[in-house]
């Protein structure tokens, strides 16, 4: 099952969601995303957070059409994005798409970045979708598709990353240690349409910068 999570960060070029949306067996908002969602003309499964930065518009248009709330304190001990994650956890996702995940406040995106280890981690794919840039949250391996001359960046996440091999690059590597405290592995360029990227052990974040990208 496919989950889609809109959050509240930046999203660029809106008309480029509309194809990754219509894949979604289920759309949850945190909070100020279901303002997206209505722009988009979205009708989310539920709206979740603590509701600060929805626009009193946005929720009472989805509260007359009886889409559910889950409002939590402002002084919480969880963000919204990991509530969301959640949720779609309980939903039994085995795929969860993260828009708005990146842009505005640094602190914001690396949280939304950390909150997905522990469900990689547990078999549920996480990717940060936006048209600049998307990130996958890896563990195993992976087939990468894009255009010859796409930047692609490797940044371990919680520890270091073991054996990594890598294929399709201008900068092959082979058995590679990928640590926090050396963060070699970025501006990758890919010289074929697919490429493929390997660990043995770690969580690994795959930044995908396609030259079509807004």
């Amino acid at each position: 099952m496919k989950c889609i999570i809109m959050a509240n960060g930046e999203y660029g070029d809106l008309s480029r969601y509309k194809e990754i949306l219509s894949s979604a067996d289920r759309i949850i908002c945190a909070d100020g995303g279901a303002n997206y969602a209505q722009i988009l003309g979205v009708m989310p499964d539920c709206i979740i957070g603590d509701l600060d930065s929805i626009s009193i518009k946005t929720k009472n248009f989805y509260a007359v059409q009886g889409v559910s709330f889950q409002q939590y304190p402002r002084r919480k001990d969880f963000t919204d994005m990991q509530l969301a994650l959640q949720v779609a956890a309980g939903m039994e996702a085995k795929e969860i798409i993260l828009l708005g995940s990146q842009g505005g406040r640094l602190d914001h995106s690396l949280s939304n970045l950390y909150s997905g280890i522990d469900y990689v981690r547990n078999n549920i794919e996480i990717i940060h979708y936006s048209p600049s840039c998307t990130i996958y949250l890896l563990t195993g391996q992976m087939s990468l598709s894009g255009q010859v001359g796409d930047l692609v960046s490797l940044l371990p996440l919680g520890g270091e990353v073991q054996g990594v091999n890598i294929r399709g690059f201008a900068y092959p590597l082979e058995n590679a240690l990928l640590q926090c405290e050396n963060p070699y592995a970025i501006s990758n360029v890919l010289v074929n349409e697919t490429a493929k990227i390997q660990i043995a052990r770690g969580v690994l974040a795959v930044l995908h910068y396609p030259r079509s990208g807004a």
